[in-house]
C-alpha cells in the first residue's frame, strides 16, 4: 500500500529506487512488490518507470462510488430523523426508475413493495416526480411500457388523465400522492434535477398523520435545494 501511496504521488512516474525511499522500504523489497503489482495490473511500467495501472483506477472508482452511496444514505438518514418519516433516493435510468437508497427505521418502516414499483411509476409519488420530468416522448415511451391500472380506489384512472396530471406539476414542486399506491399511506416527493438525468427525494406517512405531509414536504425541499449539487452528483451511483 506504502508503494502504491508512492507512485500516486508521483504522477509522472518514479523509478524502483525513488519508490524504494519513498516507502521507506529495502530496495530488494521494492523489487519483488512493484513486480507483484504490474502482474496484478495494479502499477504498470515503462522506460523504467511505474504507473498507477488500470486495477487500482477501477479501485479507485469503486471507492468513489461507495463514497458518494454513503454520503446519500448519511444524507437520508438525517432527513428521516428530522421529519419522522422514511425517506428514499430515486432516479430514472436507462428508461426505468430505480429506488437507489432506503432510510427507515422499526418505528417509521418503509413502505412494503406490494407491486413494482418499476412497473408502478403512474400510482406512487416518486414515479410521478420522475415522470414528471421527463420529455413528453420519454414520458408516453415509459407508459407505453408500463401501462397505467388500478392499484387502489384512488389510482388514476388512466393514462390520459395522467398525462394531464403530470404536464400541470410545477418543476420544482412537491409531487403529492394519498393512497394510490397502498391503502393508508400518503407520499411526497422532491424532484433533483441534473442536466438530462431526473432524481427525487421522497418520503412517506401513515395516511392518518396526512396533515403533517405539505410542512414535512416543504421543511425537505428547503433542504434538498442546499444540497442539490451533492445529490446530482451522487445520480451516478
Amino acid at each position: 500500500m506504502r508503494l502504491l501511496e508512492a507512485v500516486a504521488s508521483r504522477e509522472q512516474g518514479a523509478p524502483a529506487k525513488q519508490l524504494a525511499r519513498d516507502a521507506g522500504l529495502a530496495l530488494p523489497t521494492a523489487y519483488h512488490l512493484l513486480r507483484t503489482l504490474v502482474h496484478e495490473g495494479y502499477l504498470r511500467r515503462d522506460s523504467g518507470l511505474f504507473f498507477l495501472g488500470e486495477a487500482t483506477e477501477r479501485l479507485s472508482s469503486s471507492g468513489a462510488r461507495q463514497k458518494r452511496r454513503s454520503t446519500v444514505r448519511d444524507l437520508l438518514a438525517h432527513w428521516r430523523d428530522a421529519i419522522g418519516a422514511p425517506v428514499y433516493y430515486a432516479v430514472y435510468r436507462e428508461g426505468e426508475i430505480e429506488v437507489l437508497c432506503v432510510a427507515d427505521s422499526p418505528g417509521n418502516p418503509a413502505v412494503h413493495e406490494w407491486a413494482d414499483f418499476r412497473e408502478t411509476g403512474h400510482a406512487h409519488a416518486v414515479g410521478q416526480c420522475l415522470l414528471a420530468q421527463l420529455d413528453d416522448t420519454s414520458r408516453r415511451d415509459h407508459l407505453d411500457r408500463y401501462p397505467v391500472r388500478p392499484l387502489t380506489p384512488y389510482t388514476v384512472r388512466d393514462k390520459d388523465r395522467l398525462l394531464r396530471r403530470l404536464e400541470r406539476m410545477g418543476r420544482m414542486e412537491p409531487v403529492i400522492e394519498r393512497q394510490e399506491y397502498a391503502l393508508g399511506t400518503v407520499c411526497a416527493a422532491i424532484p433533483v434535477t441534473a442536466g438530462s438525468s431526473a432524481a427525487a427525494v421522497a418520503f412517506s406517512l401513515p395516511s392518518h398523520q396526512g396533515e403533517r405531509l405539505m410542512p414535512a414536504a416543504r421543511r425537505l425541499q428547503s433542504e434538498v435545494g442546499g444540497l442539490l449539487t451533492t445529490l446530482a452528483i451522487s445520480i451516478s451511483i
